[in-house]
């Protein structure tokens, strides 16, 4: 180490490195998949051009005079987000069976660069379904926002959640150790999340005890945020700060949790 690079420095680009080492091996497996992302994309084709289209003609469902597509558009990509990074985690599983998570836990890698670099991957994967989302709602009409500025925090708002979902998913995929387990456990996990959020209606139609659950669910400040910074007409109920502050805390405590936890994976 050169007289003049600081320890802090160093670490902080070796850390960078190595998260950025693992995503890209992450996702080296997307590009020999590609089928991947077109069956994802059905998914947000189905919820916009069938329920969107469906519930457009119930009134009172979106708050004041805002199209239901329009409001529907952003719960809808941050559903894409989600059920992307819920199931991320069973990438660990299969990599413990194969033996890569030994030689992983064997590097000099901090483990919360290795749940970074996973989280990373799972981000990237989510921004491909942004993609998806936004030409589809183009196309349908709704007033998206094409300022740049409200693009780049839709795409911090991408990564953060699906960062904070995908790192979830690592906890649980560290806890249940098996294949079976997880594709379970993801799948009892990913409806309550996305219905006790504001995904698809407003937390006034909500009774109380879900309006309860709904603020502590990250989702809805996903939501939130998304509706403020992708459309022309969108608001935040919350406030951005807000938003990004929870986004940002919880994926902060999940990844603490899941470094923990990763090494264990190993036994």
């Amino acid at each position: 180490m050169s007289m003049g690079e600081s320890v802090p420095g160093r670490f902080l680009v070796d850390f960078a490195t190595q998260t950025y080492a693992v995503a890209a091996a992450e996702l080296q497996k997307l590009r020999h998949d590609p089928i991947e992302l077109v069956m994802r994309a059905i998914q947000p084709v189905l919820w916009l051009m069938l329920f969107g289209e469906v519930m457009a003609g119930v009134r009172g469902v979106s708050p004041g005079n805002m199209r239901y597509l329009d409001f529907l558009s952003a719960g809808i990509l941050a559903q894409s987000v989600l059920f992307v990074a819920i199931f991320n985690g069973i990438s660990a599983i299969w990599e413990r069976d194969l033996g890569v998570l030994q030689r992983y836990l064997a590097s000099p890698a901090p483990r919360s660069a290795l749940v970074m670099g996973k989280a990373l991957s799972g981000s990237m994967r989510a921004l491909s379904q942004a993609v998806i989302v936004y030409v589809l709602a183009l196309v349908l009409g709704v007033g998206v926002s094409l300022n740049i500025v409200d693009m780049i925090g839709v795409l911090a708002v991408i990564v953060l959640g699906a960062a904070l979902f995908s790192t979830f998913s690592l906890i649980v995929a560290c806890l249940v150790k098996t294949r079976e387990r997880f594709m379970g456990i993801g799948q009892v996990l990913t409806m309550p999340v996305f219905f006790a959020s504001n995904a698809i209606y407003p937390l006034s139609l909500m009774p109380g005890w879900l309006r309860a659950i709904s603020h502590v669910n990250p989702l809805t400040y996903e939501v939130d945020a998304l509706r403020a910074l992708m459309l022309v007409s969108g608001t935040s109920e919350y406030g951005l700060r807000l938003d990004f502050g929870i986004l940002l805390g919880a994926t902060a405590f999940l990844t603490a949790v899941a470094a923990r936890l990763y090494p264990r994976m190993g036994y």
